[in-house]
């Protein structure tokens, strides 16, 4: 029996993204489905997050991710550009956000197609594996057919449903938080929440206890 599961993603969390490629991972070793739940960022719902933290928490967060990435083998760096437009002195979120809604909408239309966790993946690759302009171009293009997915058709949607879009992006939201948590990457299983990237062995044993099998 093919077992399913939600995972809610941000593009501009790091650790979205050093979580999704070992859950595609798991998904294609496994009978399983996992079904992407695109959500916007703190930067987006709560534009003051980042004034309300300690003092160290950027620097120790810089500081973990960069090893997470060197103990996965996981090719990783600063986007360019930032998916959110932000001014890196005072940290105040500009108003005009064209780079993390349309990537999220992106990966809304995917995941209607049921494409959402390997576009994920491969864009994400782009956003937080080094690739300059990664915005630009055929880059997301790219992204999208190693996702089996058609461009034309999907910036069509974006560009004619970005309300449908948005109204489903805060629909996953809702759903994330009713089933327990709040935050990215979180995987959901019957929901039972799984926060975190350092979460995934965690999974892998409660599928286990459900009747995971190999494909």
């Amino acid at each position: 029996m093919t077992l399913t599961a939600e995972l809610y993603f941000s593009f501009r969390s790091p650790y979205s993204y050093l979580a999704v490629g070992r859950y595609r991972a798991l998904a294609e070793e496994y009978d399983l489905e996992i079904a992407l739940r695109p959500v916007y960022p703190l930067a987006i719902r709560q534009p003051d997050f980042f004034e309300r933290n300690h003092p160290n928490w950027m620097a120790y967060t810089v500081r973990d991710m960069m090893r997470v990435a060197q103990f996965h083998g996981i090719p990783f760096g600063p986007p360019r550009p930032d998916p959110i437009v932000q001014n890196p002195a005072t940290h105040e979120i500009a108003a005009e956000q064209p780079y993390i809604r349309r990537i999220t909408r992106m990966g809304q239309a995917a995941a209607r197609r049921g494409g959402g966790l390997v576009f994920a993946h491969e864009a994400g690759q782009l956003i937080w594996g080094g690739q300059e302009n990664w915005h630009e171009g055929e880059h997301l293009a790219g992204a999208m057919a190693r996702a089996g997915l058609v461009t034309e058709e999907i910036e069509a949607e974006i560009d004619a449903q970005g309300e449908e879009l948005d109204a489903e992006i805060a629909a996953n939201q809702n759903a994330l938080e009713v089933a327990g948590h709040w935050g990215v990457p979180t995987l959901v299983i019957d929901g039972e929440p799984f926060f975190g990237q350092d979460r995934i062995e965690m999974v892998r044993w409660r599928l286990e206890q459900k009747g995971l099998s190999r494909r």
